[in-house]
């Protein structure tokens, strides 16, 4: 629906009009009691009705305030300038701020309660409750995200849907089950040969991952809740991820994974130093010619230097009190 703005009149003239008016009723009884003149009664009884009735006219409006006016269920516009106004009575006034506003998903607020003597039985509080959901390779994961929204369009946030606000809470669940589903949660970021040539959409959530991409994963959130937000005149200006772990049934299991990458890694950047090394050693005996080893005791030392250079404990050394083959 199209926002359209609506200028009513000022609040100070219908102010002066009003205290104008009273003057008019007051005037008016005195006469009804100084002449003795019943008849002026059916002339002050609706003046009077109308002159209360009047005061609800009158519009303030805050800044970062909207007023969506209707007039019998139709749209006359959004008052949207800050100050003091006045319109029909008539019209049906509802708030809404345009305020920048900001929530995290799975969060549950408790408001504060009180008893009768006003001492205060349940004390404010928030439980954040991630949502649970499986990832692109079905892992089991907890993940909760920040959006920072406001309303653009307040004739759309207030017709299209019942609630906007517990609209917005809704759909940014919606979409970061959506998004957690498409993305894995680790990934060393290299788009695989078998997504080559494939929709971009599709390469994209292959070459990127929850934990390691997190720009990326926070614009393509963005979109995603931007695109069911539109029909709410929402617009959202930022999203991102706030919490990410696995599920805490899977976390010490995938905790042992990491920890069996992380060694393996280890030992084969040891290994890959270990064979340069000897390979340089080698080298420096024959270039120095120090002595010459033929294939079989070659192979020997070989053997013995990446025994030494990739153990885990320090080698024990033995001496050799003989020939060098015996």
């Amino acid at each position: 629906m199209e926002d359209r703005d609506f200028k009513p009149l000022s609040g100070w003239a219908a102010l002066f009009a009003m205290l104008v008016g009273l003057g008019v009723i007051i005037t008016l009884i005195a006469l009804a009691v100084q002449w003795e003149e019943r008849r002026l009664l059916w002339g002050i009884v609706p003046l009077s009705v109308l002159w209360v009735i009047a005061w609800a006219g009158f519009i303030v409006n805050g800044p970062n305030q909207a007023r969506v006016v209707q007039l019998f269920g139709r749209y006359v516009g959004t008052v949207r300038a800050t100050g003091f106004f006045y319109g029909s009575p008539l019209y049906w006034r509802t708030r809404v701020s345009l305020r920048v506003r900001t929530f995290e998903t799975g969060v549950d607020k408790t408001d504060e309660r009180k008893d009768a003597a006003g001492n205060v039985v349940v004390a404010a509080s928030s439980h954040r409750r991630p949502l649970k959901v499986n990832d692109k390779d079905g892992t089991p994961i907890e993940i909760a995200a920040v959006v920072v929204w406001r309303v653009v369009n307040a004739a759309d946030a207030v017709f299209q849907v019942d609630d906007y606000e517990e609209f917005v809470k809704l759909q940014a669940d919606a979409a970061l089950r959506n998004l957690a589903s498409r993305y894995s949660y680790d990934g060393d970021g290299r788009t695989p040969p078998a997504v080559v040539g494939a929709h971009p959409e599709a390469a994209t959530n292959e070459a990127h991952a929850l934990r390691g991409h997190i720009e990326e994963v926070a614009a393509q959130l963005k979109l995603d809740i931007q695109e069911r937000m539109r029909q709410a005149g929402v617009e959202v200006l930022e999203s991102r991820i706030s919490y990410l772990a696995y599920a805490p049934e899977i976390a010490a299991a995938m905790l042992q994974r990491q920890q069996a990458g992380a060694i393996i890694a280890a030992r084969a950047k040891i290994v890959e130093g270990a064979v340069g090394m000897v390979e340089h050693a080698l080298q420096m005996l024959s270039e120095k010619q120090i002595i010459d080893l033929d294939p079989e005791r070659r192979a020997a030392m070989v053997s013995n230097l990446l025994v030494v250079l990739c153990s885990h404990s320090n080698p024990q050394p033995v001496l050799n009190t003989g020939t060098l083959y015996n």
